[in-house]
């Protein structure tokens, strides 16, 4: 259940409607006054007055209708809001005038000041409505100077006022004082009021649509996991098949295209059991998260090893200096050297160490090279770039292609959220990759500039920290 409608337009409606209901408060009052009160009103200017608020409310409910079914929507749109404000201080100008017709600060009527102040406080901006709060002031302080009076709503002293103010007399001061405070009280209180149950709801409604995915998310990876186990078996007996076969051929004579044909077999079948391994960790299976001791420049070639168009990935060498602090990586710095095969010859951000789960981080850069590809031009390329900054290592993928909205970005990650056309992507990759970098302690941002490209940032910690989550 909605606790307060969305400002743009659920207020705006909620708003006419009360606009509405004040109109035909205000012409039964005013045409009542006379019979039942026997006071004198001067209607004409009353009765302009009423007409104007039935006009201009006709005139909004008219723009709403054609705002809402002529234009796209936007939910952060201030227009609806800007329309609001300016009928709210019509509305209280209008009320100043009616009050200076009958009787000003005296009529009891003064209390509607505080209605519209309230209004005010669910619907709009802090700033906006502590500008109707001063609005009301000055009209009320007005009223107190100057008014219509009106035989039997006038309230006389019985003492002469000891203290003065101008013409404003002790009462008058008190009136207004205890008006100032009033206005301010409620504007604050509601104000706040409205923000926090805006807030509240709308965490209610992130945590709904986050647990409605987490369920997706995880009838999906139980799916992933009963098919990694059930093809695990077919695989692995493939795999012996393939094996037996090549020994068996081994003496034998035969064309060059078997050895290749079973050669491409074996390949398949290490692809395969990757992308087992990758649906296991999906799906939380502790024994696919295996860390390693590695080095960037073999987390890069792992990366490389499953691109499609691997021709179209340029890596760039860092545009600063490396440093390689051996103390960061701990015992790991040694095996990680020895796999670089100490060659000064190798550059020393290839030869920086590094521990994590190698293929998990792999797959989740892959995935980003993979868009980047997939957005860019057929013959386009995309650069892989690092940089050494303190403790941690970032990575940047970055493409010339299409780029991406600031909405699309601000949802980029979201699971089961994807611009790519139908059966090209169901949403995971982007979701699962932040997934993988959070766990690690890193991080996954996106810069992007529509028909310009989009650079990925992957961030990652070197520090000694850093250790195989729990599970």
């Amino acid at each position: 259940m909605v606790l307060i409608s969305h400002a743009p337009l659920g207020s705006s409606t909620w708003l006419l409607r009360l606009r509405s209901i004040a109109s035909i408060g205000q012409l039964v009052a005013i045409v009542l006054a006379n019979p039942v009160t026997s006071t004198s009103l001067p209607l004409v200017p009353l009765l302009l007055f009423v007409a104007l608020t039935a006009c201009t409310n006709f005139v909004y409910g008219w723009w709403l209708s054609r705002y809402e079914h002529g234009v796209v929507v936007d939910a952060n749109s201030v227009v609806p809001l800007r329309v609001a404000f300016a009928l709210m201080a019509l509305d209280l100008v209008t009320l100043t005038a009616m009050l200076y017709f009958s009787g000003g600060a005296d009529n009891p009527f003064c209390f509607f000041y505080f209605v519209n102040l309230a209004v005010g406080g669910v619907m709009l901006q802090p700033l906006a409505a502590w500008a109707l709060t001063g609005l009301a002031v000055l009209g009320y302080a007005v009223l107190l100077l100057v008014s219509w009076p009106v035989s039997g709503l006038s309230v006389q002293t019985i003492d002469p006022s000891p203290v003065h103010l101008g013409v404003l007399g002790m009462r008058d001061i008190a009136s207004l004082i205890a008006f100032v405070a009033c206005g301010t009280v409620i504007t604050y209180f509601v104000a706040r009021t409205s923000r926090q149950l805006r807030d509240r709801e709308e965490d209610l409604r992130r945590s709904q649509s986050e647990r409605a995915d987490a369920m997706r998310l995880e009838g999906l990876t139980t799916l992933a996991a009963g098919a990694a186990h059930e093809l695990a078996t077919p695989l692995s007996t493939i795999d012996i098949a393939c094996r037996e076969l090549t020994r068996h051929l081994d003496s034998v004579e035969k064309p060059v295209s078997i050895d290749e044909d079973l050669q491409l077999i074996d390949g398949q079948l290490h692809m395969c059991r990757q992308i087992l391994a990758r649906m296991r960790s999906a799906a939380g299976d502790a024994v696919a998260d295996q860390w390693n001791r590695t080095t960037l420049g073999d987390l890069i070639d792992t990366t490389l090893d499953g691109i499609r168009d691997p021709h179209r990935v340029e890596i760039l060498d860092p545009d600063e200096p490396w440093t390689i602090d051996e103390g960061v990586a701990e015992e790991g710095a040694d095996r990680a050297f020895e796999s670089a095969g100490d060659d000064a010859e190798t550059p020393a951000w290839e030869r920086q160490p590094m521990w994590l789960p190698e293929e998990a981080v792999a797959q989740a850069i892959r995935n980003l090279i993979h868009n980047a590809l997939d957005a860019s031009g057929a013959e386009d390329s995309v650069t892989v770039q690092a940089q050494r900054n303190d403790d941690k290592v970032t990575l940047r993928v970055v493409d010339r292609g299409h780029g991406m909205s600031s909405d699309v970005v601000d949802r980029a990650g979201d699971p089961f959220f994807t611009t790519k056309e139908p059966g090209r992507g169901i949403g995971l990759g982007l979701f699962l990759t932040r997934n993988v970098i959070t766990r690690l302690g890193g991080r996954l941002t996106f810069d992007s500039v529509p028909d310009e490209g989009t650079t990925a940032t992957v961030v990652l910690p070197l520090t000694k920290a850093v250790r195989p989550l729990s599970r």
